[in-house]
């Protein structure tokens, strides 16, 4: 058998292990199959990043970076049988490569299409509204964010060698932040393999990426204010590298996603011929048999009513006793290998721990059948269920994690001891509750949010489409309190600010809108050499306005838009009705006559760049007009953002304004413009 040296990539070279090098067996025989570790310069590694791939990543924008994470999902789509071939030896089967290889590449769509659609076409990203500080609004602040000028350090755990570091890597890419990615020893040759992908397909600038095979040496102690770490593993490894001397006096970013207690409890209104009964089974089976049990989000703690508990442990042993436990590269194997034959040990000596506690009702780790493998070389275990009777006085189910095949039942009396018992797990990823009752739904996260990072509900209603109880979503934060870390990762745009600084900018309008690169109210109008609707996309510029000539709004426009949309309201139709409304002063305008009536003043009707009016957004309404009054509007172009190799979308600030100059209404209209 050939073995596979698992290179190091550092400041742009491979770099193959020495005599340091660690042997890395496969999961399903036994064998040796690689060897990683070495010596490697890290002070030089981190000055590549800092002076090489953070300025390049830095110059380009917010959507080119996201156009290149959609390269790289693309890419290794492509390329993704070979990651499965080589994962086999992790001890996973096909369906787990699911979760950690194709979920891994979905990350990196979700971020890129993400990117595309909420982040400016820029290289600063806003944070909230311009504040105002003075009466005449000349000057103002304005929170933005930009990327670190450190590198991010990512040291990921040997249960998803691709998912672990996709998951890290895409907000960090599309940050303006290199990274450097250290996986676990025991997978990294499935890691290294992706890293050689990405870094053959020329997508990535240079210095955007660096892998670290093997130990990380001194690296955390060269640490800046501008460097981060995303660790994730075990809750004893996290706190000894967050408390690194120099992590501490230098403040450097710390978030940790570490294993918990995770629950998942059946609500007191499913009964057995119900659906939710055999969903709660459903996803229970599968968080213990997916990855053998080998993921931070599995379900360690099943909380049944206690009429249920007899129902629920003899459902599961129906279901668990057909798990084809076997090398994983069958296609009829359920449930392969753990990742090694130290971490079955491990998992033998907390399976001992719980038993002192709670009785095994299913599995028995000295008497199960593999198949394809052998069953004393491979890193096997059969599926363990445990029965605590008394979780009330018992503490070792509450703080001991099995992370394997391995699961505990916990019978509740009523909503508020499953929370309690939920809760003592003292912070986990994720609760379940599946329930078909809304009223334990509102109870159960009123009751264990604070304690749980994210909160799954599944009943009859969401289950053709819920994604699973030990399924992260990029789009939703993954991180927990206490013991599960108490940091927080992905949560969509959530996961990119966690690699930016943000700053609070004071100054002029001007000041500010030349920064941020979008229109600021105050700033000093452009006029527009012509009307912006006759200039391309291309042409127009931030803070280009015209203001219109006036328009009255008389009686008989009142009375013709309510009859022509059937819109009657008294305010609009009954003079003295309307004086006793302490807002309006007599018969008003409709609120969307005006905005009408707007679109009539500033549109350019003759064909030209204008393709489309997509949408208005933040629309208020500030004061009302009555028969007889005058409008007028200004029109400045906003924010302009690219969409395509054919057209942008540009963001208009509009305001209707009356005779006295007061804003009658405001809001944003957006069109796409040809280039």
């Amino acid at each position: 058998m050939t073995i596979i040296n698992v290179a190091s990539f550092a400041a742009g070279d491979w770099i193959a292990p020495d005599q340091g090098a660690r042997d890395i067996a496969s999961a399903v025989t036994g064998d040796v199959i690689a060897q990683a570790g070495g010596t490697l310069d890290y002070q030089h590694m981190l000055d590549h990043a800092r002076n090489v791939g953070g300025p390049n990543l830095r110059k380009l924008g917010f959507h080119d970076r996201a156009k290149m994470l959609k390269a790289l999902a693309l890419h290794l789509t492509e390329h993704k049988q070979a990651l499965y071939d080589l994962s086999f030896n992790t001890g996973a089967t096909q369906a787990d490569h699911g979760f950690d290889i194709d979920g891994g590449i979905g990350t990196l769509f979700v971020y890129a299409s993400k990117g595309r659609r909420e982040l400016p076409d820029g290289q600063v990203l806003i944070d909230g509204p311009v504040e105002p500080f003075g009466r005449t609004g000349s000057f103002v602040g304005q929170h933005v964010l930009t990327p670190l000028q450190g590198v991010a350090v990512h040291i990921n755990a040997y249960n998803f060698p691709v998912w672990g570091m996709l998951e890290k890597l895409a907000p960090t890419l599309l940050a303006g932040v290199p990274a450097i990615v250290k996986p676990a020893t025991a997978t990294c040759y499935v890691t290294e393999h992706c890293v050689k992908l990405m870094l053959d397909a020329g997508i990535l600038p240079e210095g955007a990426l660096q892998f670290i095979a093997g130990g990380t040496g001194d690296l955390l102690d060269r640490l800046t204010c501008q460097d981060v770490v995303s660790f994730t593993g075990s809750a004893d490894t996290a706190l000894k590298l967050r408390s690194n001397p120099k992590i501490l006096a230098n403040a450097t970013r710390f978030t940790a996603e570490a294993d918990s207690l995770n629950a998942s409890i059946l609500g007191p209104d499913v009964t057995p011929d119900q659906p939710e009964f055999d969903l709660f089974v459903k996803e229970v089976v599968r968080e213990i048999t997916t990855k053998a049990g080998q993921k931070c989000t599995a379900i360690r703690r099943i909380l049944a009513p206690e009429a249920r508990v007899a129902d629920v442990i003899e459902a599961l042993e129906a279901r668990l006793s057909k798990t084809v436990i076997g090398d994983p590269a069958n296609p009829d194997t359920r449930m392969g290998a753990l990742v090694s034959t130290d971490q079955r040990a491990d998992v033998l000596a907390r399976v001992a721990t719980l038993a002192s506690e709670a009785e095994r009702v299913i599995g028995n780790p000295d008497d199960f059948e593999v198949q394809g493998a052998d069953a004393t070389k491979g890193a096997f275990l059969p599926p363990m269920v445990f029965h605590c009777a008394d979780p009330d006085s018992a503490t070792r189910v509450h703080d001991t994690e099995a992370f394997g095949p391995v699961s505990t039942i916990l019978p509740y009396r009523d909503v508020d001891h499953a929370v309690a018992l939920a809760n003592r797990g003292q912070g986990s990823l994720v609760l379940s509750l599946i329930s078909h009752d809304a009223d334990v739904a509102r109870d159960v996260v009123m009751g264990a949010g604070a304690y749980h990072g994210r909160v799954y509900i599944n009943d009859r209603t969401s289950m053709k489409e819920s994604t699973g109880h030990g399924a992260p979503m990029p789009h939703m934060i993954h991180g927990g309190p206490g013991r599960a870390g108490g940091g927080e990762e992905l949560g969509g745009m959530r996961g990119v600010t966690h690699f930016m600084q943000r700053t609070a900018v004071q100054g002029s309008p001007d000041m500010i809108q030349a920064i941020i690169g979008q229109h600021v109210p105050g700033a000093t109008p452009k006029a527009a050499p012509a009307h912006p609707f006759t200039r391309s996309f291309t042409a127009l510029e931030i803070g280009e306005t015209i203001t219109t000539g006036p328009r009255e709004v008389t009686l008989e426009d009142i009375a013709h838009f309510a009859d022509f949309t059937g819109d009657t309201f008294y305010a609009h139709m009954d003079a003295e009705a309307a004086k006793r409304n302490p807002f309006f002063p007599d018969r008003v305008a409709h609120g969307y006559l005006l905005l009408s009536f707007a679109a009539g003043l500033f549109v350019e009707p003759n064909e030209g760049p204008v393709l489309a009016n997509t949408g208005l957004d933040g629309l208020r309404f500030m004061k009302p007009v009555v028969a007889g009054s005058e409008i007028h509007v200004t029109l400045t172009v906003k924010r302009k953002t690219r969409r395509t190799a054919e057209y942008g979308e540009v963001r208009w600030h509009v305001t209707i304004l009356d005779g006295e100059d007061d804003k009658v209404a405001e809001y944003e209209l957006l069109t796409m413009n040809a280039y």
